[in-house]
């Protein structure tokens, strides 16, 4: 009996000692099973919001072509077929050399202006076992004017501006997006009168989804300590996403006529709610 007994505590203590062990790799499979980290993708379908950039980079080794066409004032009226018989453009190269780094380059029609840029991404927003609120990128470029016989601008240094933005965005959900950009422009000559060198601006925007392949999009640009210019005017864009495949095509109406930062930003020269209103598109190809 006594054997019996003595047995049968032997088997109760191994089988308590092994549910406890058991527990205990469990809860050592949970800790190395926890959640990985889940990046959010596609805050914006594009690289564009609508005239500035987004938190978007190419991936490693691909690149994007990108045409930017303005038409000319839809208040122009029926003589220049409502701004039709006008044309700005910018035709753009984009490539990922890692994938938190892009390079990209381009031509514009107006003042003949070739541009240059560089967009670094140091922080990526998402989920699970570290969690990240926010995509950040560092966005910085030049422009250079190479219109000829422009007054005052006959050499190289006072046709050259610079930018350099802080991109901050966060995907709330799948249909909604939001995005800031403070800015510094800085040109090296400004035609305005008391206009400054330095030009600090406050960019916002966003992207609400409509249906699976079509978003409306709003960009708007505040410029701090902004000349006393009755000629010159805050950007403010409205727009489409489209998606078709491998386009994102764009289609928006803007107060801007030019597609590079210094232009947009310090150089609109309309008044939206004026009438003072472009036309015009972005569409894009990745390879």
């Amino acid at each position: 009996m006594k054997k019996l007994q003595t047995l049968l505590i032997t088997v109760f203590c191994i089988s308590v000692t092994s549910l406890f062990a058991q527990d205990d790799l469990m809860s050592l499979l949970d800790d190395q099973t926890e959640d990985p980290i889940q990046f959010i993708e596609a805050t914006f379908k594009g690289s564009r919001l609508i005239n500035g950039h987004t938190v978007q980079t190419r991936k490693h080794r691909e690149l994007e072509f990108l045409i930017s066409h303005r038409f000319g004032r839809v208040n122009s009226g029926a003589d220049e077929l409502f701004g039709l018989d006008v044309s700005n453009i910018r035709l753009g190269l984009e490539y990922g050399l890692t994938k938190f780094l892009t390079v990209g380059v381009g031509r514009s029609s107006f003042d003949k202006t070739f541009d240059g840029f560089l967009k670094v991404k140091p922080l990526k927003q998402s989920k699970g076992a570290k969690s990240m609120p926010i995509s950040l990128v560092y966005f910085t470029s030049m422009a250079y004017k190479s219109l000829k016989n422009q007054d005052g601008f006959e050499d190289t240094e006072s046709k050259l501006a610079y930018t350099h933005q802080i991109l901050i965005a966060r995907k709330f959900s799948p249909g909604l997006s939001f995005q800031l950009m403070p800015t510094l422009i800085h040109r090296n000559k400004v035609e305005e009168i008391n206009g400054d060198n330095d030009q600090f601006a406050l960019g916002i925007g966003g992207r609400v989804k409509l249906t699976q392949r079509v978003s409306l999009n709003a960009e708007y640009y505040y410029r701090y300590d902004a000349p006393e210019n009755p000629d010159l005017f805050n950007s403010l864009a409205i727009g489409f996403d489209i998606e078709t495949g491998g386009h994102v095509f764009q289609l928006h109406f803007t107060n801007s006529r030019t597609m590079i930062e210094r232009g947009f930003i310090t150089e609109t020269t309309g008044d939206y709610f004026g009438g003072d209103i472009h036309f015009g598109f972005n569409v894009s190809r990745v390879f």
